[in-house]
């Protein structure tokens, strides 16, 4: 049973339309010719393996962030939350997360708390391992205060293929850490802007699991991870 477990797996109520369309797509195909047909059937199978949902064991220890986001760490850096969340001017620690096309696109929420402000920002689509898309690109980025009173921040940004990103959140709402609370299709990445003095226990080019990897914890004083690969 926990072989099949990881086979089949739940999928996103979001992805079922796209599945349909597929699928009728394939069928249509089939109709013309053969080959055509299998083709179809190949790429509604992706397409349900785009949209799989699985549940994640989270961490629930208070203090902890988690990431958002299946996907490689690609950047670890300073950096001004998006100016429509109006955090402020000074730079904070940001944790960047690249999504490819295979990646779970399901973003879950990094740290329980209150949503003080959700915002949507039309942009361009250049690639999102770029550290200029944080700027430029299409998001939705999500103001979020911690039980301590803390503030973090966490962006969905479309990349070169993603032309849509669906935030479920709401301002005034309260979330709980791993909770479902966005899509993004089909290639993107997620930033994390963590508090003042809390270091990232992640190293560039780690892979992160979404609602399960540990970005940082509030209550330590380790200082930042430094990594190789090996």
């Amino acid at each position: 049973m926990s072989a099949l477990k990881t086979v089949i797996v739940p999928i996103n109520r979001a992805g079922w339309p796209f599945i349909a369309a597929f699928a009728v797509g394939a069928a249509l195909l089939a109709q013309v010719a053969e080959p055509l047909g299998w083709l179809g059937l190949m790429a509604t199978g992706w397409c349900v393996y785009f949209f799989r949902d699985p549940n994640r064991v989270v961490p629930t220890r208070p203090g902890l962030i988690v990431s958002p986001a299946d996907g490689v760490v690609s950047m670890i850096t300073q950096a001004l939350p998006p100016p429509e969340l109006k955090m402020g001017e000074t730079p904070m620690t940001r944790v960047s997360i690249f999504l490819n096309v295979f990646n779970v696109h399901v973003q879950r929420a990094p740290a329980e708390g209150t949503v003080m402000a959700a915002e949507y920002h039309a942009g361009t689509f250049v690639n999102a391992s770029l550290d200029k898309a944080s700027e430029e690109n299409e998001r939705a980025a999500v103001r979020h205060r911690l039980p301590d009173g803390r503030e973090i921040a966490y962006v969905q940004i479309a990349g070169l293929v993603a032309r849509r990103i669906s935030c479920w959140l709401k301002a005034g709402q309260e979330v709980r850490v791993g909770e479902r609370y966005g899509l993004i299709r089909f290639g993107s990445r997620c930033d994390v802007f963590l508090p003042d003095d809390v270091n990232p226990l992640v190293a560039v080019g780690q892979t992160t699991i979404a609602g399960e990897t540990v970005l940082a914890d509030l209550q330590s004083s380790e200082p930042a991870r430094v990594g190789e690969e090996r």
